[in-house]
């Protein structure tokens, strides 16, 4: 029988979850700040959350884009979030080697996209006994995710879930196809919708990724009526100084009003 995300988080009612949080360890007053809010409005609206902050961004435009604050510095930043917040932590992995040391600090480890087929992280990530949440390719279809999902579950972790961040529509932009949503439900594991990813403008000839943030309600609505398990947003107070990902992140004020409608839609498609 496949784990549910209640083992990993007390379900405190029956709506879906939120992983949410900024896209990379900042600083402390940031991350601290981020999560201190979204814990105090998910605990009142009843949604249980993943906090979620890269320790390093390894996928970058351009070679002059920030990539962290350093290893050990933003995941003891992490490990604080959870030990004063009591709040899973989600932070992604590139490598095979990262792998054991960021299970020291987090509760799931995620696979970005463009390394959602490499055999050697899947089998490191499910190794550690965390949570893997391997988030589709931009390339592949829902009934693909199959095979890294078996990869996971064949090295002895049945700790899966998926998430759907979009596909590739042209050279610079990105389409959800919500039929990805039925179609990894079929994988029996939690299936997620990424609200900000899917709305990048990647490719960009200035080197910094664009995107539509002002979609991001709408791709979540649509999410949750298609029948995801929970979003994925990555959001921040200022998302115009936001050191990655900025043109396509929520800002942290429009969190609870975002939340309030996908908690309707849910009621009403259940």
């Amino acid at each position: 029988m496949m784990p549910k995300i209640e083992q990993l988080h007390p379900y405190q009612g029956q709506h879906f979850f939120l992983i949410a949080g900024p896209c990379v360890v900042e600083d402390e007053p940031t991350v601290m700040h981020i999560a201190e809010y979204l814990r105090t409005l998910t605990n009142r609206l009843q949604v249980p959350l993943l906090f979620k902050a890269s320790y390093r961004k390894a996928n970058r435009s351009s070679g002059k884009s920030f990539t962290g604050i350093g290893d050990e510095k933003a995941l003891k930043i992490l490990a604080k979030v959870k030990k004063e917040l009591a709040l899973p932590i989600v932070t992604d992995i590139h490598s095979a080697p990262e792998a054991a040391m960021a299970a020291e600090y987090v509760d799931v480890l995620q696979i970005p996209a463009f390394l959602c087929r490499q055999s050697d992280l899947l089998e490191a990530a499910a190794r550690t006994d965390k949570w893997v949440n391997i988030k589709k390719g931009q390339f592949l279809s829902g009934e693909a995710m199959r095979f890294p999902v078996e990869k996971v579950i064949e090295a002895g972790n049945n700790k899966v879930m998926v998430t759907d961040r979009g596909n590739s529509f042209g050279y610079t932009d990105m389409i959800v196809d919500y039929r990805n949503i039925v179609a990894m439900n079929q994988l029996q594991v939690p299936v997620i919708m990424d609200c900000t990813h899917s709305l990048q403008q990647p490719n960009q000839s200035s080197g910094v990724t664009g995107g539509k943030p002002e979609l991001i309600e709408t791709i979540a609505k649509c999410g949750i009526a298609a029948g995801a398990d929970g979003l994925f947003i990555e959001t921040h107070s200022n998302p115009a100084i936001a050191k990655s990902d900025g043109a396509n992140m929520l800002r942290l004020e429009l969190m609870e009003d975002l939340l309030k409608k996908c908690i309707r839609v849910f009621e009403a498609v259940q």
